[in-house]
C-alpha cells in the first residue's frame, strides 16, 4: 500500500495518475506506481516536473525483479501498477518465461534495467 504521505501526483490533462512525490529530508523524490525513484529529490514543483516529462513511458520498458530463490534478477515487464501491487510478467529467456508475479507496493524488488 502505498504510504499516505506520499502525494499522488495527477497528469493535468486527463487526471491520470503518473506516480508520487515520495517526501524526505532532502525534499520530494518523484516515484513510480511502484515507489521505483526516477529522479533525485528536489523540491515539490521540480519533482512533480520529473514525472510530468517522464509520464507513464516507464511502465514500457524493461525491468529487472530480484528473486528470493535466484542469483540473478530476471527481466520482466510491468502489466499491471495501482497503489496495492504491481504485476508483473517474466520476458527472461533464461528464466520462467511468461510467470508471472504480483508484488506488494511500494517494493524494492523491481529496478530500472540499463
Amino acid at each position: 500500500m502505498i504510504p499516505q504521505d506520499w502525494l499522488p501526483h495527477h497528469r493535468d490533462e486527463d487526471g491520470e495518475l503518473l506516480g508520487y512525490l515520495r517526501p524526505g529530508e532532502a525534499g520530494f523524490v518523484p516515484v513510480t506506481l511502484f515507489g521505483h525513484p526516477l529522479g533525485e529529490a528536489g523540491d515539490e514543483h521540480d519533482a512533480a516536473a520529473v514525472l510530468d516529462e517522464i509520464g507513464l513511458s516507464y511502465l514500457a520498458g524493461r525491468w529487472l525483479l530480484t528473486l528470493p530463490d535466484r542469483a540473478e534478477p530476471i527481466a520482466v515487464q510491468v502489466i499491471e501498477a495501482d497503489a496495492d501491487h504491481v504485476r508483473v510478467k517474466s520476458i527472461d529467456y533464461a528464466a520462467d518465461i511468461g510467470a508471472l508475479f504480483t508484488l506488494p507496493v511500494p517494493t524494492d524488488r523491481l529496478h530500472a534495467q540499463p
